[in-house]
């Protein structure tokens, strides 16, 4: 029987940062693959702008565990 995802999230929360970096890039490399050039190319555009924003200071970036927590808050988990 399949793992859940729950199950899979406990596990991972034990791994050192390096590999659970390896699985998420793996994960979106597979998820992505499909994707045409254009889309991948705004993509890249965007992310680049959002840090240059950053770098520049007209934002400001936000803890991950704190992203995360208020995305649980907004989703009722």
């Amino acid at each position: 029987m399949p793992l859940t995802v729950e199950q899979i999230v406990e596990e991972t929360r034990q791994w050192p940062p390096a590999r659970l970096a390896e699985l998420v890039d793996s994960l979106n490399l597979e998820l992505h693959q499909g994707i045409s050039a254009d889309v991948s190319a705004a993509w890249k555009q965007e992310a680049r702008r959002r840090q240059a924003e950053i770098r520049d200071g007209a934002e400001q970036p936000v803890d991950g565990d704190e992203a995360s927590a208020e995305v649980r808050r907004i989703v009722g988990r």
